[in-house]
């Protein structure tokens, strides 16, 4: 049976059951404003906001400027050890990464199925933060780590994103000695804002231009948002929820770990096999990757005349060829655009397919090669201008 219907946290004023999740310091802000929350490595993210409808905050992103306040999970990972452990988590080698700089990180199980995706960042030699989508990234890590020099912790950090054309206008405003330079993409950096030292990172969740603001425990964390918000006042910057960036990551082909990516996926099906370094050392799941199907078997659904429904099939000829993972309506490209999962990797062909609808009737679409557009990432890179 498919339900046309999703499950979000509200707050009630009332005591009672309250545990199991954490709040960001910037709750009553989102609160104030009406906003519906999902739970996200326990954190608690703001899907919706009374103010700020979903379209509205999508152009508001491709246009002009906006703020999250993300579920994202920092942990730190620190001592001389801490390369040769990462280098065994993740995919990728992390030996050549250079301090000041951040990278996507993929992390498998032994038998190669995806653990976890997120940002890694190397702050120093022997010093990293990994930024992680939802997983167990933690347990595994520590578990790993016995007999090595080097801690895991958490650097009680929360995360949020200013992201868009003019996003780094808000930058230069805020940070108290100007935009940083360099500034690349992917560069970390600590700044001062309002007089309080942040990390930053260009990166993001959106496909557009914009940076990440990571906090530190011991600092006023009201006071930093009221600053950036009088930066982001000079610029129009809209504060919205995950809606809004929900249809923009799915058009970037930004995938969510543990929905549309999970175990049973190797980042080959998932189609981050590039982010795979076979010709390094050994590393978790890699034995298991050696000589798997190369093929991507996620996709996207271009639909012309519906918004598909998560978890509803994907049919050609009256046969379900895979799921809607993740979806929404573009108002850029005047249609659906969703996530398929296919049952394989060779029922790609033909593209024309069947996709159920929020109406729970079956809609004609089309499968299509992600991301939907700019597959060379030259809007993040600011080498193109903004849509109009």
């Amino acid at each position: 049976m498919y339900h046309a219907v999703r499950d979000l946290v509200c707050s009630l004023p009332e005591p009672g059951w309250n545990y199991g999740h954490n709040r960001s310091p910037f709750y009553d802000r989102a609160l104030a404003r009406g906003a519906a929350f999902v739970v996200y490595n326990r954190r608690m993210m703001p899907v919706s906001l009374k103010d700020s409808d979903r379209f509205e905050g999508y152009w508001a992103l491709r246009r002009g400027v906006v703020r999250l306040d993300t579920g994202e999970l920092p942990t730190e990972i620190v001592g001389p050890d801490a390369e040769r452990l990462l280098n065994r988590i993740f995919t990728r080698d992390v030996s050549k990464m250079k301090p000041g700089r951040s990278t996507y990180g993929v992390a498998c199980w032994d038998d190669g199925g995806l653990l976890v995706d997120g940002i890694l960042i190397r702050l120093e030699q022997d010093r990293f933060w990994y930024v992680q989508a939802d997983g167990d990234f933690i347990g595994w890590t520590r578990a790993h780590a016995l007999g090595m020099d080097v801690e895991i912790r958490d650097p009680q950090s929360w995360v949020h994103q200013v992201q868009g054309p003019k996003a780094f206008d808000v930058l230069a405003d805020a940070c108290d000695e100007g935009m940083p330079e360099p500034f690349r993409y992917f560069d970390a950096r600590e700044v001062t804002m309002g007089g309080q030292k942040v990390l930053i990172t260009r990166t993001g969740w959106t496909a557009e231009m914009g940076f990440e603001i990571y906090t530190r425990p011991d600092m006023d964390h009201a006071a930093l948002w009221d600053h950036v918000s009088a930066a982001g006042a000079n610029h129009g910057m809209m504060d919205i929820g995950l809606d809004a960036m929900d249809i923009r990551r799915i058009e970037g082909a930004i995938l969510n770990n543990g929905s549309d990516i999970d175990a049973t996926m190797t980042p080959h099906a998932a189609g981050l096999g590039a982010f795979v370094a076979m010709d390094k050392g050994e590393f978790f799941g890699r034995k298991a990757l050696e000589g798997v199907d190369p093929r991507t078997r996620m996709y996207g659904i271009a639909c012309k005349d519906a918004e598909a429904l998560v978890g509803g099939p994907v049919a050609r000829g009256g046969k379900q060829i895979g799921h809607i993972t993740a979806s929404g309506w573009s108002p850029y490209l005047e249609q659906g655009v969703a996530f398929v999962r296919l049952n394989n990797a060779d029922l790609v062909e033909p593209r024309g397919v069947e996709v159920m609808g929020f109406d729970l009737a079956m809609h004609p679409a089309q499968i299509v090669d992600l991301p939907f557009y700019d597959a060379e990432k030259r809007i993040p890179r600011g080498l193109d201008k903004p849509v109009v």
